[in-house]
C-alpha cells in the first residue's frame, strides 16, 4: 500500500484514465518463492503493456482516441500533441453537439465549467499491423496451476495549466507504470498459497496543500484490519488523528459522477453565502446526504421530519467514516428507542413523533455516538448561541438537528457576527417532498 504523488485540487484538469489490466500467469509450483517470481514477472509484462505501442487510451464520450507510446498519436487529427490539454473537453459530448461531434465554443464555455475531469479507457490493440502469421498449436501435458483475475486500474494526473496534451500524457503514463508497481507491492504482500488479492487503487482529497492522493488496498480486506497503513498514512501527511481520511468511506467523489443511493450530497455547496458586518460563515465539514419526507418509499409526511433529521446526521458519520452502519430507517430507529427502554414495543411501526431526546439516544444505541443538548427556551434566544454554534462546527463539523415532532429541522452552518451578534442559520429542510433535483431544492432557498 503506497501513495502515490499528491495533487493539488484547485486548479487544472484532471486526467483519470481507467480500465481492466488481464493479470494471467502459470504456476509450475506452489512453492511460495516460485509464485512470488511468476507474479513479479506477470507484473513486468504488464508494465511493458502499458509501455508498448498497443496501449490505446480512449476519451469517454468523445471520438477521440489516443496512442501515447506513438508519439502521442491522436484522431481526429484536428488534435495535435502541442495543443493544450484542455482542448479535449471541446470534443466531449453533451447533449446538444453538431453532426463531428464537436461541440460549439457556447457549450464548451457550459460543459467546462462543471467538467473538471477528463474520463480515459485503458485498451490494448489485439492486432498489429504487417503480414499476419500462421498460427501454431502445441500441447504440453503436465500437473499445473493457472492463476487468473482482472486488475483495476484507476490513475490520475492533474495537468497545470495551459500544459499540453504530449507532456501531460506522458505524465499519466508515469503514474500508470507508477500505480502498477504500488499494485505489484500489494499483491506480493498480500498472497496466501493460490489465492490472490486483487489490489485496489482508491483516491483521498486531503486538506490543502496535500490535495488528491492515491493509496492502494487489498480488496476485500476490511478497514479494520488495515489500521496499521492508515496510521503510517496519517504521519506521512502530518494529519491528525481524530479524523479517519484514509477509510474507504472518504474515498475521493469526482464531479459529475453519480451516487448510486440517489440521494443528494452537500446542496447547501451551491448557496451563496448571507453578508454581515464583521461576520464569518462556519460550516460542517465533510459530506452529508439530505433525508426528507417521503424518500425510500416511506410515506411519512407531517411525523417524520425528526427522523430524517437524525438520518442526515447518521450519514454524515458514515461517510466520514467513523461508522460502518447503514443510516437506519424509521423502524430501526423506533427498535433503538424499544431496546434502550425508551418505548414500549407498540411504537414500533408505528407514525409516532420523536425528539432530540429521542435522536440523541438512537444515536448513542446505534453508532456509539454521545451528543450534547443545548436548551432554549424560545427561538429568540438561539441567537445567544452563536459563538456555541461556530464553535461546534469549527471544531466537531457535525450537522445539528434542532427542534422535534413537527418542527424538526437540520443546521447545517452559521454566519456570525463576534462584534454585532447578528446571526444567520443555514437550515437544510427535511418537510421537501418532492424529488432529487438540486435545482428545485435549492431554488426554496
Amino acid at each position: 500500500m503506497v501513495v502515490s504523488d499528491s495533487l493539488s485540487s484547485d486548479r487544472g484538469t484532471i486526467l483519470r484514465v481507467r480500465g481492466p489490466l488481464e493479470f494471467k500467469c502459470h504456476l509450475v509450483s506452489t512453492d511460495a518463492r516460485h509464485m512470488l517470481k511468476v507474479i513479479s514477472r506477470t507484473f513486468e509484462t504488464l508494465k511493458s503493456q502499458v509501455k508498448s505501442e498497443s496501449c490505446v487510451l480512449t476519451v469517454c464520450d468523445s471520438p477521440v482516441i489516443i496512442w501515447p507510446n506513438k508519439d502521442v498519436y491522436i484522431t481526429p487529427q484536428e488534435i495535435t500533441p502541442n495543443a493544450p490539454c484542455d482542448d479535449i473537453l471541446k470534443w466531449i459530448q453533451s447533449d446538444e453537439q453538431d453532426p463531428a461531434g464537436l461541440r460549439s465554443a457556447k457549450k464548451k464555455s457550459k460543459k467546462s465549467s462543471a467538467a473538471s475531469v477528463i474520463n480515459l479507457r485503458l485498451m490494448m490493440e489485439a492486432t498489429k499491423t504487417g503480414p499476419l502469421s500462421a498460427p501454431i498449436l502445441s500441447r504440453t501435458v503436465q500437473k499445473s496451476h493457472f492463476l487468473s483475475t482482472t486488475f483495476p486500474v484507476d490513475c490520475v494526473v492533474r495537468t497545470t495549466v495551459n500544459e499540453t496534451i504530449k507532456d501531460a500524457f506522458e505524465r499519466l503514463l508515469k503514474a500508470l507504470t507508477h500505480q502498477l508497481c504500488e499494485m505489484e507491492k500489494v499483491t506480493l504482500q498480500h498472497t496466501k498459497g493460490t489465492t490472490l488479492l486483487v489490489p485496489e487503487p482508491l483516491h483521498f482529497l486531503l486538506p490543502e496543500p496535500k490535495g488528491l492522493v492515491t493509496v492502494v488496498y487489498p480488496a476485500g480486506v476490511p478497514d479494520s484490519q488495515l489500521e496499521a497503513q492508515r496510521k503510517e498514512l496519517h504521519q506521512q501527511f502530518e494529519l491528525p488523528d481524530d479524523w479517519p481520511y484514509f477509510r474507504r468511506a472518504n474515498t475521493y467523489h469526482f464531479p459529475n459522477e453519480p451516487y448510486k443511493d440517489g440521494y443528494l450530497r452537500n446542496p447547501h455547496l451551491v448557496l451563496t453565502h448571507p453578508t454581515l458586518d464583521n461576520g464569518k460563515v462556519y460550516l460542517v465539514q465533510g459530506t452529508y446526504s439530505y433525508h426528507h419526507y417521503m424518500q425510500d418509499h416511506t410515506d411519512d409526511n407531517g411525523w417524520g421530519c425528526a427522523y430524517r433529521s437524525l438520518q442526515t446526521i447518521c450519514s454524515w458519520f458514515q461517510q466520514q467514516g467513523y461508522v460502518e452502519r447503514a443510516v437506519p430507517s424509521h423502524k430501526e430507529t423506533q427498535q433503538a428507542l424499544v431496546d434502550v427502554g425508551d418505548k414500549k414495543a407498540s411504537f414500533v411501526g408505528s407514525r409516532q413523533w420523536i425528539g432530540s431526546i429521542e435522536v440523541q439516544a438512537v444515536l448513542n444505541q446505534l453508532l456509539g455516538v454521545t451528543s450534547k443538548i443545548m436548551f432554549v427556551s424560545q427561538g429568540s434566544e438561539l441567537a445567544s448561541k452563536g459563538r456555541e454554534l461556530a464553535n461546534h462546527f469549527l471544531t466537531e463539523g457535525t450537522p445539528i438537528m434542532i427542534g422535534g415532532g413537527v418542527l424538526a429541522h437540520t443546521i447545517l452552518g452559521v454566519a456570525w457576527s463576534e462584534t454585532s451578534g447578528q446571526i444567520r442559520y443555514l437550515i437544510l429542510d427535511p418537510h421537501y417532498t418532492g424529488a432529487e433535483d438540486l435545482q428545485v431544492v435549492t431554488d426554496k432557498v
